[in-house]
């Protein structure tokens, strides 16, 4: 009889793998984890022989899996925001290639490319190449300068 709750501890352990999966790390592996501190502590109790010792071991490893691993892994799997695409253009400054002018759209160079780009303000005046400029905005393919 001690060696049935070792095996429910394995078979619920790996029902909890298996449901991470499917659920497509939903819970960011915390049951997956618990689930496998759960079954090595069954696995620990059959080797063992004793249902105490195997609710013991899972009780533990689960028990330091959520006090000392938990916030380590978390912090592993979480990955700050990082602007893409257009959204890392703003706020960068770039070098104007071709002449901008109020309603005459010019191009400026960020970095490696080539931007089209018109004035973000109706006052400014125009801008000629070689001059830097600051992008306000985006919209569409177009950059807002100043």
């Amino acid at each position: 009889m001690s060696n049935l709750w070792n095996w429910v501890l394995v078979i619920t352990g790996g029902v909890m793998v298996v449901a991470e999966l499917l659920m497509g790390a939903a819970t960011g592996f915390d049951l997956a984890l618990m689930g496998l501190a759960i079954g090595v502590g069954g696995g620990i109790g059959l080797v063992v022989g004793s249902a105490k010792i195997g609710l013991a071991a899972s009780a533990t490893l689960g028990l330091a899996y959520l006090v000392f691993f938990r916030g380590w892994i978390k912090s592993k799997l979480h990955s700050p925001e990082q602007a893409t695409n257009v959204d890392a253009v703003v706020g960068r400054t770039g070098v104007i290639t071709v002449r901008i002018a109020q309603h005459e759209a010019g191009q400026v160079k960020v970095g490696d490319e080539i931007w089209r780009a018109v004035l973000s303000n109706a006052g400014d005046t125009a801008r000629e190449p070689g001059e830097s400029v600051r992008v306000e905005a985006v919209d569409g393919v177009t950059l807002k300068v100043r």
